[in-house]
């Protein structure tokens, strides 16, 4: 698993937005989750409502129940972690200015850039499921117009055939007519 697919597994939905929490970005920057809330409290204007909010109780707890952490258990129970959308992330490079910093933040908005990607393609895909279904749905009803087309077609040749049927009966059921005088020049028997 390269680096990339490290972050993107750190990254989470959350209010409707992908968001890193505090203390995966700490560790991802190499450094202590105290200083990077530290610095981030020191620069709060960098810091808009856009770019990170702080989880609530409920939040934290659904997230925290969805895998072991050993950072919940160095974390104090009233601190609620922080969550930085993309744009916090990388924020959060200017404001740690150290080369691991700039470099992890190259890495982060390539992970957010490819998860954008998933999903715009899974949103296609979906989009093209619901098409394929109304395509499906369409061409059925056009298969059923035909066959109804065939059966009245095929019932008004049965009709056709069943007095065809009945006609010919009618000239077989009539009597044999006496033979008929021949037509034209005709030698009696006899004489040939």
């Amino acid at each position: 698993m390269n680096e990339v697919q490290v972050i993107q597994n750190k990254i989470y939905e959350i209010r409707g937005q992908r968001v890193m929490l505090d203390f995966d970005l700490a560790m991802l920057y190499c450094v202590e989750t105290r200083v990077l809330n530290q610095a981030v409290k020191r620069n709060i204007e960098r810091f808009p409502a856009d770019f990170m909010f702080q989880l609530t109780a409920e939040e934290w707890s659904f997230i925290s129940s969805q895998f072991v952490m050993t950072s919940r258990l160095k974390r104090p129970k009233s601190a609620r972690p922080l969550a930085f959308t993309e744009h916090g992330a990388l924020m959060l490079a200017s404001v740690l200015r150290s080369e691991i910093a700039i470099d992890m933040s190259i890495k982060i908005t390539r992970a957010f850039v490819m998860m954008r990607n998933m999903v715009a393609a899974v949103s296609n895909t979906a989009t093209d499921i619901a098409q394929l279904r109304k395509d499906f749905e369409e061409l059925k009803l056009d298969i059923e117009d035909i066959l109804a087309d065939q059966n009245n077609i095929n019932e008004d040749t049965r009709i056709q055939l069943e007095l065809i049927n009945q006609s010919l009966a009618a000239l077989q059921a009539t009597p044999p007519h006496k033979p008929r005088r021949p037509i034209g020049f005709c030698l009696p028997e006899d004489k040939v």
